[in-house]
């Protein structure tokens, strides 16, 4: 069934995709489907030129689609490139980072490893080793997440 339909529909089944995915790129942007609608409309091209060959079926097709879609997304990452940008402001949004190095007093003590301090407004999750209530502390670290601060005795 599938090979009917793509038979009847011919070099313009690839076309009417190419087109597709670029009025979704247009619709949701996201620089992603627009590669995949260019490799769609060059095997569209291509499948122009040499629909009579005998080698150029359906499933042929398909695997040239893929693969020029791989290398079409690759080149386009190359060319748009990454948002690796050095910035002015690298902590930014990265809340726990910007304690590294704050003086704070211990709200709860630390057992087992984990403990509270309050730094600003704000109640912070903190590790280290067991210490009393009331100890000065300094945030040695962060996690990943910045949900914990580490922290060790002054």
């Amino acid at each position: 069934m599938l090979d009917r339909i793509i038979s009847e529909l011919g070099p313009w089944n690839w076309m009417v995709l190419g087109f597709a995915l670029l009025v979704m790129e247009v619709i949701a942007p996201g620089i992603f489907m627009l590669w995949i609608g260019i490799a769609a409309l060059i095997i569209g091209a291509v499948s122009l030129l040499i629909w009579d060959a005998s080698f150029w079926t359906w499933q042929i097709q398909v695997l040239a689609f893929l693969a020029l879609s791989l290398v079409s997304a690759y080149v386009g990452k190359k060319l748009v490139g990454g948002r690796n940008d050095p910035t002015d402001q690298p902590l930014l949004n990265r809340r726990g980072a910007q304690m590294v190095g704050k003086m704070a007093t211990l709200a709860e003590p630390i057992k087992d490893g984990r403990g509270r301090i309050k730094l600003g407004d704000t109640l912070w999750r903190v590790s280290g080793p067991d210490m009393p209530a009331g100890t000065q502390v300094r945030v040695t670290g962060a996690a990943d997440t910045d949900l914990e601060l580490t922290v060790e005795a002054v």
